[in-house]
């Protein structure tokens, strides 16, 4: 790939670590999501706090949150795709509700286009992994959005 992703995602979304993620008071299941993104950051969050879909902690995440740690996710999308293949998951919470979805929403245009380029890329580089992890219809929706 000819931009290296990472840092530009750091360049377009820098911005200071939240003091929290989640509606920490809610329950214990978001204070345990909450503190496993406090104690992380974008260079060390990893598979181990990510990468299972049941128990994702960016579904109880702010946009903010989710805005802070874009750069550890497009790293997370380039670095397992050829195995374990987070860009279905990335793809799911670009997706949430839409347009109407607080990322989407909460993201300057530059951002947007960033997110969008960086799917573009993703679909020109790796369509054969797409494709074998039956991801083309959910990059073709979140394009559509990102891409407005």
């Amino acid at each position: 790939m000819t931009i290296d992703w990472i840092n530009e995602a750091k360049r377009h979304f820098r911005m200071t670590k939240p003091r929290h993620f989640t509606n920490y008071n809610h329950c214990e299941e978001c204070a345990e999501h909450d503190q496993t993104l406090i104690n992380c950051s974008i260079d060390t969050i990893g598979l181990e706090e990510l990468g299972n879909p049941g128990w994702d902690p960016l579904c109880f995440c702010s946009a903010e949150g989710k805005k802070y740690y874009m750069p550890a996710l497009i790293r997370l999308c380039l670095e397992t795709i050829d195995d374990q293949f987070y860009f279905e998951q990335f793809l799911f919470h670009l997706e949430s509700d839409g347009v109407d979805n607080s990322l989407f929403m909460s993201c300057d245009d530059a951002q947007r286009r960033l997110i969008s380029s960086f799917i573009e890329q993703m679909v020109g580089y790796f369509a054969e992994q797409i494709d074998n992890n039956y991801a083309t219809d959910d990059v073709l929706r979140v394009f559509e959005i990102w891409s407005r």
